[in-house]
């Protein structure tokens, strides 16, 4: 267990490294251009890679499915006594918005490597190709309800390069082509470097928080919801309803409680929806998953002596 906690530490320098040099540079470090290399460059690769990785098989297709549904389920009980909880309209909509929207990309493909090794990257990656779509339709329909359509949010995901790297990989896949040895190497660069960029910029976003600027409220509230409810709601249907193995409920569920998306704050913006609560949310989603780190590690192994 010593050993499963030890190899996920480097993952937290990285995010360490980003907040640090943030600190330093402060104005010359620009996230947004960084956000822009690893979004348009490096992603697209290093979905390319994940989702080529291992063939096409039942699992594979349904692991996914199955994240969305927990996901859909936990967000109707969310509806359920949302407006029992705020008072405000602005706040229930960023509950609703960013409380399931997890940082399966930045967080969680390297975390599944460190856990599981490099043959869970196909299944981390497809997951957060759900989670994407997830973030650009539901999420955004709760981030700017009267001012962007359903319609309009559907049309925005095929404006993601990732989107289409994705599609074409799963073909690829699909006919059964294989990467060349030559090419691997080089796709594996792209595809590590574009995760150690994303954990960097992670730490950078995670500087501009502070702490008067956090509304306790809805934080944890928010963390309640990713870090409790929607992992035990997994865990149940997982448990009763399903018949994945071992290896993969252990990655379903460690991708349902990844810590808020940097991405959240992105909308925000965009939407003028609260901007510095969101990053705040997200910084106390993330310190509630360090401090549970060790007893997610603990019910993984307990449940599916996987990790």
């Amino acid at each position: 267990m010593i050993e499963a906690i030890l190899s996920v530490l480097p993952i937290y320098f990285f995010i360490l490294l980003g907040f640090l040099a943030k600190r330093k540079f402060k104005l010359e470090l620009d996230e947004k251009s960084l956000v822009l290399i690893s979004l348009y460059i490096l992603q697209p690769i290093m979905i390319f890679w994940g989702l080529t990785k291992e063939p096409i098989n039942y699992d594979f297709l349904v692991s996914p499915l199955f994240f969305l549904f927990c996901m859909m389920l936990t967000l109707f009980l969310m509806l359920l006594y949302s407006k029992f909880v705020f008072n405000v309209k602005s706040d229930e909509n960023i509950f609703l918005a960013t409380a399931l929207v997890g940082n399966t990309g930045n967080l969680g493909i390297p975390l599944g490597i460190a856990l599981f090794g490099e043959q869970s990257v196909p299944y981390t990656s497809i997951m957060n190709i759900a989670n994407i779509f997830f973030m650009y339709t539901v999420s955004i329909y709760f981030f700017a309800r009267e001012k962007y359509s359903f319609k309009d949010s559907l049309k925005s995901i095929f404006k993601i390069p990732v989107i289409w790297f994705a599609f074409f990989a799963l073909l690829y896949n699909y006919f059964g082509f294989k990467i060349p040895d030559n090419l691997e190497f080089t796709l594996q660069m792209g595809a590590y470097s574009s995760l150690t960029l994303q954990l960097i910029i992670f730490g950078a976003y995670l500087y501009s928080v502070r702490l008067k600027t956090i509304d306790w409220n809805l934080s944890l509230q928010i963390s309640f919801v990713k870090h409790i409810l929607l992992p035990i709601i997994g865990i149940i249907l997982i448990v009763f309803f399903t018949n994945f193995n071992s290896f993969i409920s252990s990655i379903i569920v460690m991708q349902l409680l990844m810590p808020l998306a940097v991405n959240n704050v992105n909308f925000s913006v965009l939407y003028s929806t609260k901007p510095s609560l969101v990053a705040a949310t997200i910084l106390v989603s993330s310190f509630v998953f360090i401090v549970l780190l060790h007893f997610y590690i603990e019910i993984l192994n307990y449940l599916f002596k996987i990790v």
